[in-house]
Parts: C-alpha cells; sequence; structure tokens
C-alpha cells in the first residue's frame, strides 16, 4: 500500500509538531488497514482497493490551492456562496442573509469529526485534510436565500488525492437549502471527504449535489448525520457525470416527528461507477424515512444501491420506505442493490424494493409514430424517469435549474 502512495507530510505548513504527530499515526493506521476491498461487507460491490491501483499510480497528497480559471456563478436563482479550491475553503459571500445569523468559517483539520463507520479512509482523511468549512445556522433564522458551495478543482490534480472535512450545524428552528455544484478541469484525482451534520428541533436542511460537467475524478463522501424533534432532512444527489462516486450515508432519527427523505436519480455511462450506501436509524416514536433511487445506465456503467433501515424497539409508529429502480439500456451494465430492514418495533410501517429493466418499447414506438426520431425519444423517456426526483423541490427556479442541468447531462453536455 505505501508504494502506491507517496505522501510529503512535511509539506503540510500548518501543522504544529502535536498536530504532525497525530497525522503521522493515523497514517501508518491507514497503511496497515489499507484500502477497502470486497472482504468488507459494505464495499463488496465496489472494490475501491482494486479500483484505485488500477487508475493510479503513486498518489501524491496536494498542496495547490490557486484559483487559476474564472468561475461562471449559477444566474438562474439568487444565492450566497462558499468557494472551496480543491476541497480547501477559499472565500464565501453570504450577503443574502442577515448579519451574524450564519456564520462560516474554515474547519480546523484536526478538528473531530464524528464519522468512524469507516475507520480505514477516515484515518487517512486525519491524516492528509487540509480543513474544508463549518457552517452553522443560528436560532430561529430561516435562510433567505440558498447557499451554494462551488467546490472547484484545479487543472493540475492527476495523481493527487484530497482530503477535507465539513461541520453543518442548524440551530433550533433554521431552516437552509445546501447546494454542492462539482466543477472540475478534467484532471484525474482522488477526493475523501468527511461530513458531519446536526439539525437541532424544529429545524430543516435540504441538500443538493449536483455536477456540472463530466468529470475524472474519483470521489468517496461520507456523511453523519443526527436529527432533533420535528426535524428535517432532504437530501438530493444528482451527480451523473462523475467517473466514480460513492456517498457513505447515515442519519440517526433521535427524536419524535423527525423526517429524512434521500431521493437520487442518476445518469450513467461509459466506464462510469456510482454507489449509494444509506443508514436510517430510527431512534424514537413517529418517524418517517422515504428513499427512492432511480438509475439510468448506459455502455459499461455501474450502479450499487445499499440501503438499510433500523428501528430501534422504542420507535414505535416508524414509518419508512426504501425503492430503487434501475433503467438498464445495455447489455454491459450492470445495477446491484441490497436493500435491508432491521426492526425490533411491533407497530411499524416498512418496505423495501428494488426493480430494474430495460426502456419500454411500446413507449419509444408511440412517440416514434407521432415523428420523434428514435435517440430523442429515448432521451424524453429517461429524462420523464429521473425527473419524478424533483417533485418534493418546491422552490420553482431551483427546481427548473436541476431539470435544465439534468437534461444536460443526458445529452452528454
Amino acid at each position: 500500500m505505501e508504494q502506491l502512495f507517496n505522501i510529503d507530510l512535511d509539506k503540510i505548513t500548518s501543522s504544529s509538531k502535536k498536530e504532525n504527530i497525530e497525522r503521522k499515526k493515523n497514517l501508518e493506521l491507514f497503511f496497515e488497514s489499507g484500502l477497502p476491498n470486497k472482504r468488507d461487507e459494505s464495499w463488496k460491490f465496489t472494490d475501491l482497493n482494486l479500483i484505485i491501483k488500477k487508475n493510479f499510480k503513486n498518489i501524491s497528497n496536494n498542496f495547490d490551492f490557486n484559483f487559476d480559471e474564472k468561475i461562471n456563478f449559477i444566474s438562474d436563482f439568487e444565492h450566497n456562496f462558499i468557494l472551496l479550491v480543491n476541497g480547501y475553503y477559499k472565500s464565501s459571500d453570504i450577503k443574502f442573509e442577515e448579519k451574524g445569523k450564519v456564520q462560516l468559517e474554515r474547519l480546523n483539520s484536526q478538528e473531530k469529526i464524528n464519522n468512524c463507520n469507516e475507520i480505514n479512509l477516515y484515518s487517512l482523511n486525519k491524516a492528509l485534510s487540509l480543513g474544508g468549512y463549518n457552517l452553522e445556522v443560528q436560532k430561529n433564522y430561516k435562510c433567505k436565500k440558498p447557499i451554494v458551495i462551488y467546490n472547484y478543482f484545479n487543472s493540475n490534480l492527476d495523481n493527487k488525492i484530497i482530503n477535507n472535512s465539513n461541520k453543518i450545524k442548524l440551530n433550533q428552528n433554521s431552516e437552509l437549502t445546501l447546494i454542492e455544484y462539482n466543477i472540475d478541469a478534467k484532471s484525474k484525482f482522488i477526493k475523501n471527504t468527511f461530513e458531519t451534520i446536526e439539525i437541532e428541533d424544529g429545524s430543516v436542511l435540504k441538500s443538493i449535489t449536483i455536477q456540472k460537467t463530466k468529470s475524472n475524478g474519483y470521489f468517496y463522501k461520507n456523511i453523519f448525520g443526527t436529527q432533533g424533534y420535528n426535524s428535517g432532512y432532504h437530501n438530493f444527489i444528482l451527480s451523473s457525470g462523475l467517473k466514480f462516486n460513492k456517498i457513505d450515508l447515515e442519519m440517526n432519527l433521535k427524536r419524535e416527528n423527525s423526517n429524512c427523505f434521500v431521493l437520487s436519480g442518476l445518469s450513467l455511462g461509459k466506464d462510469e461507477h456510482q454507489e449509494l450506501k444509506t443508514k436510517v436509524n430510527h431512534l424514537a416514536p413517529n418517524c418517517k424515512s422515504y428513499q427512492k433511487i432511480k438509475n439510468v445506465l448506459e455502455s459499461d456503467s455501474k450502479g450499487v444501491y445499499q440501503g438499510k433501515i433500523f428501528v430501534k424497539d422504542i420507535a414505535q409508529k416508524t414509518d419508512a420506505y426504501q425503492l430503487s429502480k434501475a433503467l438498464i439500456l445495455d447489455n454491459r451494465a450492470e445495477f446491484n442493490a441490497k436493500p435491508e430492514l432491521e426492526i425490533y418495533a411491533d407497530d411499524v410501517k416498512c418496505s423495501h424494493g428494488s426493480s430494474s429493466g430495460s426502456i419500454d418499447e411500446d413507449s419509444i414506438h408511440y412517440l416514434m409514430t407521432r415523428g420523434i426520431e428514435f435517440d430523442v425519444a429515448k432521451k424524453l423517456l429517461i429524462k420523464g424517469f429521473l425527473n419524478e426526483i424533483f417533485e418534493n423541490i418546491v422552490e420553482k427556479k431551483i427546481k427548473l435549474f436541476l431539470e435544465k442541468s439534468i437534461e444536460e447531462q443526458i445529452n452528454g453536455i
């Protein structure tokens, strides 16, 4: 494993002597455990060790945070923004919010993140992380406009690994829409991110992830969250275009009347691999979770969904729903689904399901008889299949922007 990586901790100039010792300790732990592989049940469909060895040589850590390109900011709707360059917090403008109501700062690189279910990648992150952002919305404040995170990557990142950590906290009775917008210049790099989310009583966080253009990046993101009484977490994953992506999401519904929605719509093309692994823990009564995962797979692409619903014995009146659907357009494409229920309460409503199949030939024929060419008809059906994910987005301008972005992804733009 050490032969694959060429790590230089001495170039991390922000490290104190004590911090550097801690980094070395974590790097040694990572080299002992190595990259995840199929022997780990949670990686049975995605052998990261094999994938990285096949696609990378002499991986080094990144120190370049130059901003070498002008970003075209989203003009479809008004928004605040955070700019990250190679995972590093660069700048921000929270101009639409009341002063002091949204606190934002660079996250200390060694600040503790509570994600511990992926020990090897967590150790790597703690060894190399240079910090992301720490975002907090104050009590009783509802953000007037969304915050867009422009996640920008330089053009000189081939065989580099980026590690960062983020913290998001919504204090009691607050609301925020957060949009992560990935932009890169076709470098082949690895990004390893750990993120914690705390949603207190009465608060709602809407999180959207979208890819602007095709990317040669290999992304891993671990999200660990907690929810309070009558809180909401709505996560929309629209990361089509990434060469490789795995999201590990664990949400803990700790108090009554909280709800968690995870909706994903992906269109995967040649040599693309994406996995979503979720675990929603119902730890209190009268909570609701809803997961709908939709993949369109072309060429030799691979999609994976592993979803688990856990219901504690005291979590009576739980309502949990989980569904994955795949539209497979090529015999070489592959979709794997592993839905799980672990229930210890007796008064619950829980269901899960998974289905996959090819495009509806009758629908294609119907559209073609009305003068629509085959390729256009196919894209219309794909768009309709994925656009169902947007039904729960009420902000009209954001919804239109996302629909336009998905259409561009389907058309290969």
